[in-house]
């Protein structure tokens, strides 16, 4: 057993990099601190092969650090504006990592609203462009608390990006085109694997039980007989995550930053 201290936001990124790890080139997104993280590590670790950008118009040659750069220059390849992000998308060439407000069983993403579209309860960000990345490219999700305002009991209250649900499927689509990899919470890590794409556990956070996983989530999660525990962060992860986030911001994405193991 590892002996290395991490936090559970650590863990949550050293997760969250594997989505990428059999990829190759395509286009690394991360939306938020974590997910960024996340792609920046499989960028260094996992797949030298992915690409990412400065967040503005560039390509770089290594993931820029996140906060005030404090005299850093990012090393950029090449320019990378809005026709050629748009072309990588829609060739299906991106692998985005983004933490929608709602999920439900079928994976299908709510960033839009809350309670009825007519009248909401909250209004958030709108669909974005939610509709057209989720039928052309891969993407996962992070979620920070895993609860059942986020995993919903029935249909999320505004379909803002495609899942598993045959019944929403556009003509001519078929569910084989849809690719949701990974969610990894704050309690464990779930993809689509189980039967039918049923949503699955694929690992565990140390401590964390399957029925405390399945108490946060409004419906059913399949359970292999042999459920692992999520692998800890090497030395070597933290140390890149260190390079990655000199202010450590990581620490304000969770509250009161808890450790991994619990």
């Amino acid at each position: 057993m590892s002996t290395t201290t991490y936090s559970l936001a650590e863990l949550m990124i050293c997760a969250a990099s594997e989505a990428w790890r059999e990829d190759g080139e395509v286009l690394a997104t991360g939306i938020g601190v974590i997910p960024r993280l996340a792609a920046s590590l499989a960028m260094l670790s996992s797949n030298p092969q992915l690409l990412m950008t400065d967040s503005e118009a560039y390509m770089v040659a290594e993931p820029v650090p996140v906060g005030k750069r404090n005299g850093y220059e990012p090393k950029r390849d090449s320019w990378m504006g809005f026709s050629r992000i748009f072309d990588n998308v829609w060739g299906g060439k991106r692998h985005a990592l983004v933490g929608p407000t709602q999920i439900d069983r079928f994976g299908q993403a709510n960033i839009s609203c809350i309670g009825d579209y007519a009248k909401p309860k909250a209004q958030m960000l709108g669909v974005r462009g939610f509709p057209g990345n989720s039928i052309s490219h891969a993407n996962s999700f992070c979620v920070p608390s895993h609860n059942r305002r986020v995993f919903v009991e029935g249909e999320v209250d505004m379909v803002a990006s495609v899942g598993y649900n045959p019944a929403r499927l556009a003509r001519g689509w078929s569910l084989d085109d849809i690719d949701i990899r990974l969610i990894v919470t704050d309690l464990c890590v779930l993809d689509f694997l189980g039967p039918m794409r049923q949503m699955r556990i694929r690992s565990l956070h140390p401590g964390v039980s399957v029925a405390q996983v399945q108490d946060n989530t409004g419906f059913e999660l399949h359970v292999p007989e042999n459920c692992p525990t999520t692998v800890a962060p090497t030395a070597e992860q933290l140390q890149l995550i260190q390079r990655l986030d000199p202010h450590n911001l990581r620490a304000l994405q969770l509250k009161d930053n808890p450790p991994g193991q619990r």
